[in-house]
């Protein structure tokens, strides 16, 4: 039956899981499904544990492991499920020797050791979908900021960052086996190397990537945080053409006081002026952000700044989260929205991100992208807007294309 990993959350996870899947086929398990868990909601915990039991009841007989952020931060509960036959830590879920000792338990099911005590990531796991041009690259894990919504850096442990060269030797390597454009993730990806010797930044990191790696085309970032971007991040947007002009901001909200009771570095002021800044830089950028609808205390005036900074900073991609209460954390102590208001403050931020994807989807109407094709027949712009061809150009070309209308979820080559 082989090995399943089903994966939750972020870009992070899905790297670990294809270590994890490639650690346990070597360490010879078999009949075996890893659930990679989230934690960032309650809701992300609730389907880890709903994964659980549909994996128990798809794969009769098979033996089920949970790891991720929710298993880490929770191990006696995943444990006390019938269907779970070991939980693992984030630390652990990468490391051979875990999957060697898992054939031999001893009755200790769980192997989750203190993340807060971990001080290096030396590896800089990788991931590659079979038949996919894209990789994504971890050069960076844990976070040192405490923001009062936010259990991750329980799950990930503090700051810690790949070093340089070994992150440019890997991009070396996905490039060599066939991969046209590379992401750069991390759980603070903008703190990368403040814990290496020299402290080089996201910048140094970018640019030593894009003089090691010559044959990569496309170099691209998953989510920043715009307060920690550094100088020569923002010259390598403005002349490096093989450095993506797309960017994914953590920005939570759009209200002073509810920036300042979420812990957060930035006001919103910050926000619109780094946006205008990048733009001044490259043109071309196109930002996406992840926003929070009905953080405690906040009021309709309060969210209303949050629809207003859409426009704002021109933000075309949304990622928006209903406000979910993670025990533990100052802000599940503060007065809350009623839960009926935070889902139709939330739909109403949905509706205004789709309004402004279908502006955007309009604007691109009679432009040319290079657009990079993958295996479905699909692609996406440098500015990761997909696109779909009526053709099917090779996968792994980039190829100029005039867009020749749109429908509402992707651009339509001519």
């Amino acid at each position: 039956m082989g090995v399943e990993i089903r994966t939750f959350g972020c870009r992070l996870n899905a790297a670990e899981s294809d270590t994890m899947r490639l650690q346990a086929e070597r360490a010879g398990h078999d009949n075996l499904v890893v659930v990679n868990t989230c934690a960032v909601t309650a809701e992300a915990t609730r389907q880890a544990r709903k994964a659980i039991r549909n994996a128990a009841r798809d794969r009769v007989g098979a033996r089920i492991v949970v790891t991720g952020c929710a298993a880490q931060i929770e191990p006696v509960r995943f444990a006390a499920m019938p269907e779970v036959a070991a939980v693992i830590g984030n630390a652990e879920k990468t490391r051979a020797a875990t999957w060697h000792s898992l054939h031999d338990l001893a009755g200790e099911r769980i192997q989750v050791g203190d993340i807060m005590g971990e001080r290096l990531t030396s590896v800089a796991v990788a991931y590659r979908e079979v038949g996919r041009t894209r990789a994504t690259v971890q050069v960076q894990n844990g976070c040192d900021h405490r923001c009062t919504f936010c259990v991750i850096p329980f799950g990930r442990g503090n700051a810690r960052s790949v070093p340089l060269e070994t992150v440019t030797a890997e991009v070396g390597r996905v490039v060599g086996e066939g991969a046209r454009e590379v992401v750069l993730t991390g759980v603070d990806l903008t703190g990368y190397g403040a814990d290496l010797p020299n402290r080089p930044r996201l910048g140094t990191l970018v640019k030593a990537i894009l003089r090691a790696v010559p044959d990569l085309p496309r170099l691209r970032l998953s989510s920043i945080d715009s307060v920690e971007a550094d100088d020569d991040l923002l010259d390598a947007l403005a002349t490096e053409p093989r450095l993506m002009p797309h960017l994914h901001l953590s920005l939570q909200a759009g209200d002073d006081i509810v920036l300042k009771r979420m812990k957060r570095r930035h006001l919103r002021a910050d926000a619109i002026a780094f946006c205008e800044r990048v733009r001044q830089a490259r043109p071309d950028v196109v930002f996406g952000a992840d926003l929070i609808a009905g953080f405690p205390t906040e009021t309709e005036a309060m969210f209303g700044r949050s629809l207003d900074i859409v426009a704002e900073c021109r933000l075309t991609h949304l990622h928006v989260f209903p406000f979910s209460a993670r025990p533990g954390t100052p802000a599940a102590r503060m007065p809350p929205v009623p839960r009926e208001i935070v889902k139709e403050r939330a739909a109403r931020l949905r509706l205004v991100g789709a309004e402004a994807f279908s502006r955007h989807l309009a604007g691109e109407v009679g432009t040319a992208h290079d657009v990079l094709v993958e295996s479905d027949g699909n692609g996406r712009t440098a500015a990761f807007t997909p696109v779909r061809f009526h053709t099917s150009p090779p996968a792994g070309d980039i190829v100029r294309t005039v867009i020749a209308g749109h429908d509402g979820r992707f651009l339509l080559a001519a």
